[in-house]
Order: structure tokens, then sequence, then C-alpha cells
């Protein structure tokens, strides 16, 4: 699975990206752009066979939520690869919101994992040493809910958004239709426009191939693989790789800035990830249905460690 792995490095490198590109950008701004060149896919990408509810849903709390939450923890300090190893919660907000929203019983993997995944996450939070701000982390966490929320959304309306079936590059596609506008006007309201200026006058080289980097290969080309590779293999033997992302963003951060992670957020991450790939065994019913060409019927699996758009 050499393009598997290859696309869950192109993610997890993309917020080491998003941190050489944001320099001098204001977050919301930033995420404003990076939707907006996104949004320009429409003009080669089929709309999703699903009502624009889903696709305003969608756009709202998987891409202007997600990202903009993302993006502002980023801003106020949060280190790349902890803000890559936090949104992995995602799976685990995923499972507990099915389960309230759409009544889908976690099967006892699932339950295994999102415990695990709580106790990772509240050592990482008891471990960060100061070094990332709590309200950075709880933005982290919030982008991971919105993100998760989104799931649920299109899990709602059988079309999975995450990399992970096929239709959800074009659902990401034209949900980015609905970010630029709002997230300008959160730009204009929280940020400012003194800082939307001088943010549009920062905005260099580095910040245009950052940009070229999240929309162009981690979101179009990176779908487009990741679908492939799904729509030729079963999901249990592709989606476990996006957890590379995360370990990926952890050492290329410490590698070129020097952010080194310190004892209590590796292994706070290792039993977060751990719990990921739990949740991610399917139950009895789900296994019967994964044949190659059919729907995967389990609820965490369907949208919670497919990460990434992330990215």
């Amino acid at each position: 699975m050499i393009l598997a792995a290859a696309v869950a490095a192109l993610w997890g490198f993309n917020f080491v990206v998003i941190d050489w590109g944001m320099r001098g950008v204001p977050p919301l701004l930033f995420v404003a752009i990076r939707f907006l060149v996104v949004s320009a896919a429409v003009l080669f990408v089929p709309r999703p066979r699903t009502s624009w509810r889903t696709i305003v849903g969608v756009g709202l709390f998987m891409s202007l939520g997600q990202f903009g939450l993302l993006y502002t923890s980023m801003a106020l300090g949060l280190q790349p690869g902890l803000a890559a190893l936090v949104l992995q919660a995602q799976a685990v907000f995923t499972i507990l919101f099915a389960a309230l929203a759409l009544r889908e019983r976690p099967t006892r993997p699932q339950l295994f994992g999102v415990a695990l995944g709580v106790i990772g996450l509240a050592i990482v939070a008891a471990g960060r040493g100061g070094q990332a701000p709590a309200l950075a982390v709880a933005l982290a966490l919030a982008a991971a809910a919105s993100w998760a929320i989104g799931n649920v959304i299109s899990r709602r309306a059988g079309v999975v958004a995450g990399p992970g079936r096929a239709g959800s590059l074009s659902l990401t596609v034209w949900s980015a239709l609905v970010v630029p506008v709002p997230a300008l006007a959160l730009s204009l309201l929280v940020e400012g426009p003194t800082a939307i200026a001088a943010g549009l006058a920062a905005f260099g080289w580095t910040s245009a191939l950052s940009t070229l980097y999240t929309a162009g290969l981690c979101t179009l080309v990176g779908y487009s693989i990741w679908n492939a590779l799904l729509s030729r293999n079963r999901s249990a033997a592709v989606v476990p790789w996006v957890l590379l992302a995360p370990v990926v963003a952890m050492t290329s951060a410490a590698l070129l800035l020097g952010q080194i992670p310190n004892t209590a957020e590796i292994a706070g991450g290792l039993l977060l990830i751990g719990g990921v790939l739990v949740a991610s065994i399917p139950g009895p019913r789900a296994r019967a249905s994964t044949a190659p060409g059919s729907v995967d019927a389990s609820t965490g699996n369907r949208a919670s460690v497919a990460g990434g758009s992330v990215n």
C-alpha cells in the first residue's frame, strides 16, 4: 500500500505546511483563500448526488468549522504535530455523535476505542507542559467535534464526505463553495480589516505554495488517489493507513521546526491512535457487508477514521 502511505504522508506534512504559510496571514482569512481555490474545482467535478442541505451542512461543519477552528488554534500556538494528533479525536466524537443523533449502537471495539482515545487525550492535555495554550487545545478539540458533526450529517444523507467512498471528492469540492464568504465575514468580524489588509500584504510565495499544497495536493490529488484505492480494496485494508498522518506531522515538526513532543504527548498520542485503530474494527454485520464494491455499514468506520479532509 505504497500509495496509501504516500497520501497519509501528504496529509501529515500538511500541518507543517499550514504553519509555514499562515505566518503573517490571519487564520480565518487563510481558510477563506484555501477554500476559494478548492471550490474552483466545481468546474471539473460533478455535483454529488445529495441535497443542497447536506452540501451546506458538510461545508459549514467539516470545512468551515473544522479548519476555521484548527487554523485559529495553530495561530494561537498549538504546534503542528500536536494539532494533527488532537484532531484524531474526531473518530471518538463521530462514534458518540452517531449514537446520539442516528441511534447507531456502538460496537464493543468502538466503545473500548473511545475509552482509550479519551484517556489518551487526557494524558496529552495534562502533559502539554504549558507549551500549548489551553485555549488552543480546546479549539483543536472543537475542530475535531465540528468535523465529527459533518461526518454525521453526511452519514445521515448516505454520503461519506471523508476520504473513504466514491463521491467523497465531489462532496468535498462542492461543499467548499460554502466556505469562502462566511470565512471572510468571520475574518472581518474577529480579525478586523486592518489584520486582513496586513495579511494580504504578507501573502507571499510561502503562503501561495502552502495554499496550493493544501488545496491541490492534499484535497484534490489526495482524495482522488484515496478514493481510487478504496474502489479497488477493502476499507479495512486502506483506512487504517490514515493513522500515519499524525505520526508524519509530529516527525516533520520535530525535524523541520524543532518541536520535540514530550513523553506525555507521545504516550497519550499512542493511546489515542490505538483507540482510533481499535474503534475501526468492524462488527460482524459490517464485515459481512464490506466485500469489494459494497458499502461499509459500520458506524464509526464510514467516516470516523477517514481523516485528512483533514487536509
